[in-house]
């Protein structure tokens, strides 16, 4: 099954947040799908109109997609993760 991780929280990266980013990736190397992308400020388009969304600690700021057995499976991939808030796991639903 495929699943995606969306990263949540923002800190400037230093180099040692990104060496640890990395070296989490090298370990899922065999499962990774799509490496995905570090996002930047976004927009929420709604009918009632749109609003800016800032990068912060509760805006969503990456993906990743992964090849995992199961949930639990997708959870133990992020055992290492340097995780700045949290990381949410989705499975991509076959129709």
């Amino acid at each position: 099954m495929k699943f995606m991780f969306l990263a949540q929280g923002f800190e400037k990266p230093t180099d040692e947040i990104r060496q640890a980013w990395m070296d989490w990736f090298v370990g899922l190397c065999d499962s990774i799908v799509d490496s995905g992308s570090p996002f930047g400020p976004g927009r929420e388009v709604t009918l009632e109109g749109t609003r800016d969304l800032p990068l912060g600690p509760d805006s969503f700021t990456g993906y990743t997609i992964v090849q995992a057995e199961d949930m639990d499976a997708a959870e133990r991939l992020l055992d290492d993760c340097p995780i700045i808030t949290a990381m949410r796991i989705y499975p991509a639903m076959s129709m």
